[in-house]
């Protein structure tokens, strides 16, 4: 429970910042503007018992063994869930967490939305190799208009644009401002997604060369999917793949002030519903029920595809040495075919198809992005999927 000066003390000016985010994150929807993708339903089917992760021990950032409580607890951790053959194995949740309640996922968002990106695909209504205007014409004058949707999915887009999470004066903070994430100034005009899209310039080398990660390519994939199938995200979301999957957990969307959803990171959803999610992947798209969700060849072209020449002179190369990115999915290059989705502040999907395991985590890290947190994270991840 939050007390009411706890509560009257959080604003869109700091729900993103510790200690408010171990609460706000599962409530956004007190912060920004929100379009349903779903509300809790029954559960669909009884999951097999869950064991315990009691015991299990993984390395501290200087390699000693810790116990794996000792690291959820450092790591600010909300909620997690391991799955090993589609049954759940193990679960773990912070005293202050509500399971049943869903917690923003950040740029997991973006993986989801190329999910979407692939069904529409399949559904012949989005070609990946057209360029983006053909769906959004708005933003021809801007670094988009001779990007293709593919520059999007696989962030190769050349634009003139920085991640800069703590910006509070600059590009970035007119971005979150567009989107509603920020409060709005009164010396600057109000502004939506696309108008904010448009504005974006491109940087001096050409589109497809070089992995460059910036959030509104996703935030422009979202749009040309809803503009491609003619339904609004998160409607689309929920009939072709929250719905089919299973989920049962609430599930929605921020949005800016045109209602259009914040496709790079503004789903909140269960930690159990993502952790759904990876399995169904995977699973190569198919339900236990045998329905096919997602198109296989989609999974196949992202689990094996993607410009090594690109990630390697990209920004994120530090990350996974021997990866790859493609489709907003990131190939962790262990050997094991793992691949994974990341979020700022602690978000990850992380499957390891030779231990048939996937392990969802949300979380409430102080700070949006940092790289040695982010590393040793990875290997966490990466040791526990081998243990069970």
């Amino acid at each position: 429970m939050t007390s009411i000066a706890k509560r009257a003390a959080m604003s869109l000016a700091n729900w993103r910042t510790a200690p408010h985010n171990s609460w706000s994150f599962q409530h956004v929807v007190e912060f920004v503007p929100t379009a349903t993708i779903q509300l809790r339903t029954p559960d669909r089917g009884k999951e097999a018992a869950a064991g315990s992760l009691d015991g299990l021990k993984v390395s501290d950032r200087d390699g000693r063994p810790v116990p794996l409580e000792t690291h959820f607890r450092d790591s600010h951790t909300e909620g997690f869930v391991a799955l090993k053959h589609g049954a759940t194995v193990g679960e773990w949740y912070g005293a202050h967490a509500d399971p049943d309640l869903p917690h923003v996922v950040f740029s997991v968002s973006k993986s989801i939305t190329a999910v979407l990106a692939g069904i529409a695909a399949e559904d012949g209504k989005l070609d990946l190799s057209a360029p983006v205007t053909t769906y959004v014409p708005e933003v021809s004058g801007s670094a988009y208009g001779d990007a293709t949707v593919r520059d999007l999915l696989d962030m190769v887009v050349s634009i003139d644009f920085d991640e800069a999470y703590l910006d509070a004066d600059g590009a970035f903070d007119r971005y979150r401002r567009a989107m509603l994430w920020n409060p709005a100034r009164p010396d600057q005009a109000e502004e939506n997604m696309v108008g904010f899209l448009s504005t974006l310039r491109k940087a001096g080398h050409p589109h497809g060369v070089r992995f460059h990660y910036v959030s509104p390519n996703t935030d422009m994939l979202g749009l040309v999917v809803e503009r491609a199938v003619g339904v609004r995200f998160p409607d689309f979301l929920a009939d072709r793949l929250w719905g089919p999957m299973g989920a049962t957990g609430s599930a929605y969307v921020t949005v800016d002030r045109a209602g259009s959803s914040r496709a790079a990171g503004g789903i909140c959803i269960t930690v159990a519903d993502l952790a759904r999610l990876g399995q169904l992947i995977l699973d190569g798209g198919r339900t236990a029920e045998g329905a096919q969700v997602i198109p296989t060849g989609w999974i196949d072209d992202m689990r094996a595809n993607g410009d090594r020449q690109a990630w390697v002179d990209g920004n994120f190369f530090y990350m996974f040495p021997e990866g790859r990115y493609r489709s907003c999915w990131y190939d962790v290059g262990d050997g094991r075919g793992s691949f994974c989705a990341i979020g700022i502040h602690g978000q990850w999907l992380w499957v390891d198809p030779t231990s048939r395991v996937v392990l969802a985590k949300v979380s409430s890290l102080p700070e949006p992005s940092d790289d040695p947190t982010a590393l040793h994270e990875i290997r966490v991840l990466g040791e526990i999927a081998r243990m069970l």
